[in-house]
């Protein structure tokens, strides 16, 4: 697959914050600006929202990684959701 090299100017600032954030994820600068392209070309259109779980999510992962928390079945999750979406 043939590659292209594309260059854009930002703030310092926002690139520190940005990096940051990628470095969280495990992402390098790279990695996310092929992930946006990706997206937007297949969405046809700006993409989705990827985030740094808050320290309440965090817990919850880690909870469940030790084999703790609430489990559930799908139709009572989505049940769930509709009713937090009211």
């Amino acid at each position: 697959m043939e590659t292209e090299q594309i260059s854009v100017r930002i703030d310092h600032a926002t690139k520190a914050a940005a990096e940051g954030v990628f470095n969280l994820l495990g992402l390098s600068a790279t990695d996310a600006v092929r992930m946006f392209y990706r997206q937007v070309a297949l969405r046809r259109g700006l993409p989705f929202s990827a985030k740094i779980p808050n320290a309440e999510t965090l817990a919850a992962f880690k909870e469940l990684d030790k084999g703790g928390g609430k489990k559930i079945s799908l139709k009572k999750f989505k049940a769930f959701l509709e009713k937090a979406g009211e």
